[in-house]
């Protein structure tokens, strides 16, 4: 049992708690925007644990769903599915208990937040099938790694209102810009095996179009949050966030898989600045 457990915690990247921070941060934004502050520990609660629940739940999907890309990229290719530790029906069945449970602290908020998590769940299982047919597939992944700022909304207010969507657009912008650099790492192999990712549709345009990227998800947040009243802890936040973009390109620039990955792996601290700012704002108006 001992070793399933260790083979299930590789399966869900446990050691590797980027992917959900690049989640959480976001969500939380949403959650101090739309209470105004502290959210409560309720709600928290159910959204830090949901966020890393629904994480590891998707990559049990993505890597089934993969399996056979996986096994002919150097990166992937010992993921336990690939690598046939853990099988595709041992797999699918820990990600719906860790959806289940997810869904189960769902349940602990009001009617539109479970509505609402219908919606992010379908997309969820809908990406990793997207980079077959789309061109750009992490736009599918910007509105999955996204829907955590609806449903924060709905979990404060019971409504979803248009600065939600625009927040949305903007952290769109934000995955767009990591999830590229993600893909820059893998091209070479996703090129020879046939995925369509961001990073072969852009070509030589990537590097711009991620630094692009980087300004459009700061200047909509400022923009959306200019009328809160955060004084300068937010626009310290934003200042912080644009300094590691800016620190990013000089990884990036020459599109080296090592500098790449790196940029992707540190990428959640740019949103944390955001965050930070945030909280910072709001307790001391």
């Amino acid at each position: 049992m001992r070793g399933r457990l260790g083979l299930w915690l590789d399966l869900i990247r446990w050691n590797r708690p980027a992917g959900w921070l690049l989640l959480l941060w976001p969500t939380l934004s949403a959650l101090w925007v739309a209470a105004h502050g502290f959210p409560g520990w309720h709600l928290l609660a159910v959204f830090t644990l949901g966020t890393v629940l629904m994480r590891s739940a998707g990559c049990c999907v993505n890597d089934v769903a993969d399996r056979d890309f996986d096994k002919h990229v150097k990166r992937t290719a010992q993921r336990p599915v690939t690598a046939g530790k853990v099988s595709v029906r041992e797999a699918l069945l820990l990600g719906a208990v860790l959806a289940l449970v997810a869904f189960g602290l769902v349940l602990t908020t009001n009617a539109a937040t479970i509505a609402w998590s219908f919606a992010a769940l379908a997309i969820a299982l809908l990406y990793p099938y997207a980079k077959r047919v789309v061109s750009m597939p992490q736009a599918v992944l910007g509105i999955a790694f996204s829907f955590g700022i609806p449903m924060a909304f709905a979990a404060v207010q019971s409504r979803v209102p248009l600065l939600a969507w625009v927040l949305l657009l903007g952290n769109l912008f934000w995955v767009l810009a990591y999830d590229t650099e993600y893909a820059m790492v893998d091209r070479d192999d996703d090129l020879r095996i046939g995925i369509k990712t961001s990073a072969i549709t852009l070509g030589r345009a990537d590097v711009a179009v991620v630094m692009a990227c980087y300004v459009a998800f700061l200047l909509v947040w400022v923009a959306a949050l200019a009328g809160r009243d955060l004084g300068w802890p937010f626009y310290a936040g934003i200042a912080a966030a644009a300094a590691q973009a800016a620190v990013h390109w000089t990884w990036i620039r020459d599109r080296g898989r090592d500098g790449c990955f790196r940029a992707f792996r540190l990428n959640h601290w740019v949103d944390f600045a955001v965050f930070a700012g945030i909280v910072a704002g709001y307790a001391l108006k």
